[in-house]
């Protein structure tokens, strides 16, 4: 090496560490750039049955004001979900419209299923009971209590979840079962039969509101209890002997609310499960799913 160039050597070296050093000072640390947040689909999703007596839980498309279903205004939440139920006589057609912020409207066809409904038919006239008076008379404000109850709006949102029995047991009654008597259709059954024994708990299927807790037996629900879940969305429960909550309180899903029995029109013990989107009739197996 020459004279000096172990000095100029080490002034190199010198002079590039301190070029690193400087370089490494002045680039900027990384910074975390959150994910954009999901959009919403341009179309309608929903998950549930599309079928007689089902339930559906939807998704409005980006931009949604309005939702009706068949022309008729449905509730549409904050977050653009809703919830959709055909009774137990719809027809094969519906229609879901979305009216968005910049006036367009997106409409989605529905194909609702029909189903086969238990149907026995009998050559015989149905037996009524002769008038009673003291029926008649009580009737009317009985009938009037359920129409209020289900008129209360409340901020449950037990229709975001996923439903749950509220007793188990053998199924005694099926939603939609009907009489036929000489070719003329009598009422159909509008409900879910659970044959259990006296006492057995009843649980709430969902979080909801109590919107009707009878403090007398009804001549034929018995002691009637009915829980608001949201959106137009509500359960009855039918000839309870007891009922553990009141009027107001917000219930939680599989909270204790009462006990079954035969308290009303009943030839035996068992829960009636009645569940109802606005007008329309749903099938507790169908919003609740197989028995577990």
């Amino acid at each position: 090496m020459k004279p000096g160039g172990a000095a100029l050597a080490r002034a190199a070296a010198l002079a590039l560490l301190t070029a690193t050093t400087a370089t490494a000072q002045i680039v900027p640390p990384p910074t975390f750039v959150p994910p954009p947040p999901t959009a919403r689909a341009s179309t309608f999703r929903w998950t549930g049955t599309l079928s007689q007596g089902g339930l559906i839980l939807g998704t409005a498309p980006a931009g949604t004001r309005t939702v009706t279903l068949n022309g008729k205004p449905i509730t549409l939440s904050p977050d653009g979900r809703f919830i959709a139920g055909f009774d137990r006589d719809a027809g094969p057609q519906a229609s879901l419209t979305a009216t968005l912020a910049d006036g367009r409207a997106v409409t989605q066809p529905l194909a609702i299923a029909p189903r086969a409904w238990r149907i026995e038919r009998l050559d015989t006239l149905p037996k009524f009971p002769a008038p009673d008076p003291v029926f008649a008379q009580l009737r009317p404000p009985e009938l009037a209590q359920i129409v209020a109850a289900r008129a209360r709006t409340t901020d449950a949102q037990g229709w975001r979840q996923s439903f749950v029995w509220p007793a188990t047991g053998r199924i005694s009654g099926l939603f939609g079962s009907q009489r036929v008597y000489k070719g003329e259709p009598g009422s159909y059954h509008s409900g879910t039969d659970v044959a259990i024994p006296t006492g057995t708990i009843v649980t709430a299927p969902a979080d909801g509101v109590v919107i009707l807790a009878a403090d007398h037996p009804f001549t034929l629900e018995g002691n009637l209890l009915m829980l608001d879940h949201g959106m137009g969305l509500n359960s009855a429960f039918l000839h309870l002997p007891r009922i553990d909550v009141k009027p107001g309180d917000h219930v939680r899903q599989g909270q204790p609310i009462g006990a079954s029995g035969m308290t009303g029109r009943a030839t035996g013990p068992h829960l009636h499960w009645a569940l109802r989107w606005n007008d329309a009739k749903l099938d507790p197996m169908l919003v609740a799913g197989a028995m577990r």
